[in-house]
């Protein structure tokens, strides 16, 4: 059986790509979630933590909380996959895997700019902060997001213009 992206497998196959393929991605976006997430975790017990200012405490404990919140996100395809094997729902499982997968990916975003604004107002006391912040924001977006969006895009409009060719083509 021949799928949309040109494969020859049955859904079950075809959900079991896509599993492997989203755990491969899983795997690396939770180990860096998961450094990131350690470090925060320790930051409250340094001696200077005491010394910060209430405006970069409450960051801090912003940032904390959407760490916890991503490294949930990620972690729960995992049991989801889990609490689910055997029930023949593997299509189902990677669909809402992946959507958690995806909220991971928003969240980590959300853990990141938090971290830079928290570092960056401590290390550096000025009021460039708030734009180095956005800027790296921006290239995240653009590289998390924005290109494979535009490749999604890009990709699925050619698809289009090739079935109408052959549609023409034939047609003659």
């Amino acid at each position: 059986m021949e799928s949309s992206d040109g494969r020859h497998e049955s859904a079950d196959e075809r959900a079991d790509r896509r599993w492997n393929e989203l755990l491969q991605e899983v795997r690396v976006i939770q180990t860096g979630m998961q450094i990131l997430f350690g470090f925060l975790l320790t930051v409250v017990f340094m001696p200077r933590f005491v010394t910060l200012g209430q405006t970069d405490k409450t960051i801090y404990v912003v940032t904390v909380l959407l760490g916890a919140a991503t490294t949930g996100a990620l972690i729960g395809p995992v049991t989801l996959h889990r609490l689910v094997t055997g029930r023949r729902i593997k299509p189902e499982t990677v669909l809402w895997a992946s959507r958690m997968t995806l909220a991971g990916a928003v969240l980590l975003l959300a853990t990141v700019t938090s971290v830079l604004l928290l570092i960056l107002r401590v290390a550096m006391h000025n009021s460039a902060v708030p734009w180095i912040v956005v800027a790296l924001v921006a290239w995240f977006l653009l590289c998390w997001f924005a290109l494979p969006a535009w490749a999604r895009h890009r990709n699925s409009h050619e698809k289009g213009r090739g079935k109408n060719r052959v549609a023409r083509s034939k047609s003659r």
